[in-house]
């Protein structure tokens, strides 16, 4: 690869785009060109911030004006800010991802990297165990982020039909976990007893920040194009992280979660609704074969060692 290949990374100022930017610092072969709505906090010397909201025309006038070989496409939402709802993420995480593609379309752009999520697949009893690339695509309408990562996935495969010379690498993402992560998830395991649905493990799948970071600059670099789940290996259920938390699990049946869920949402005691119960019961477990025999990648951590590298950053 010339040393004077451009990247352009979306999304740059949030946890992953942050851990990218120092992994794409580190390396000769690349020219970055970081954006996000505003700046990421200690900016890699060397390399250029621009501006691009992708609910506006940001994206055709900076990448139009960029030119980059490879855009590396990190902007979404999994929590809507306080004020925002669905139709906000909606415009992020699908139309968002649209305004890019179609800029990536009209200026030549070499390959489109997008990280997509597990929740593509869908969280459903009856998904595979583990789910392979092959597996559908089969988002919840119920749950904002996972319907929402499916319709990116088809539009994007409707894409590589239609203008086949933009390449692309999707990567369906466990959950990320770094030293000092804190979000929807990690707030589960701040808990003092671990909340769990009677009779379900839901397993969780971790991939470190800086495995993360590092598999996306391969994907701009000489890794191959398609689609690659990404975890590390192996699965924690509620009982392995209640065992290495020294904390007792909730369980309650499944009914009795939904029926307070449904009284709790209404009254503003809670964000969550009873549809949030499948979320907890069916979690994603996502087989990485793909990633480690065709993508060329073997996670330095594996998901028990990426939780316990989070578990004693966060004191835990």
């Amino acid at each position: 690869m010339s040393a004077s290949t451009k990247v352009l990374v979306t999304g740059a100022a949030g946890m992953v785009g942050r851990e990218l930017l120092k992994e794409l610092a580190a390396s000769s072969a690349f020219e970055t060109v970081a954006t996000d709505i505003a700046a990421p906090p200690n900016l890699p010397g060397g390399m250029h911030f621009q501006k691009l909201d992708v609910t506006t025309t940001d994206p055709d006038k900076v990448i139009g004006e960029v030119r980059p070989d490879v855009i590396i496409h990190l902007a979404s939402i999994v929590t809507p800010p306080k004020g925002t709802g669905r139709d906000f993420a909606y415009q992020v995480d699908v139309e968002g991802t649209r305004k890019i593609l179609e800029a990536a379309v009209a200026y030549n752009v070499r390959r489109l990297v997008v990280t997509s999520s597990g929740a593509a697949y869908g969280y459903h009893a009856d998904n595979a165990v583990p789910l392979r690339e092959s597996d559908p695509i089969r988002g919840n309408a119920e749950f904002a982020y996972s319907h929402h990562k499916r319709l990116v996935e088809e539009m994007l495969a409707e894409a590589r039909e239609v203008h086949p010379a933009l390449e692309q690498v999707i990567f369906r993402v466990g959950t990320v976990l770094g030293a000092g992560t804190e979000n929807q998830i990690t707030a589960l395991f701040h808990r003092p007893k671990l909340l769990a649905v009677r009779g379900y493990e839901s397993p969780f799948v971790f991939i470190w920040t800086r495995d993360l970071a590092r598999i996306l600059m391969r994907a701009a670099e000489e890794g191959p194009a398609g689609i690659y789940n990404v975890a590390g290996d192996g699965a924690l259920g509620i009982s392995d992280l209640a065992r290495i938390l020294n904390k007792s699990v909730r369980a309650i049946p499944a009914w009795a979660l939904k029926t307070a869920l449904a009284i709790a949402k209404p009254l503003g005691l809670t964000q969550y609704g009873p549809e949030q119960v499948g979320f907890l019961q069916h979690r994603p477990v996502l087989d990485n074969s793909r990633l480690k025999s065709d993508f060329g990648y073997q996670p330095e951590l594996s998901s028990a060692e990426v939780f316990d590298l989070w578990r004693r950053e966060a004191g835990l």
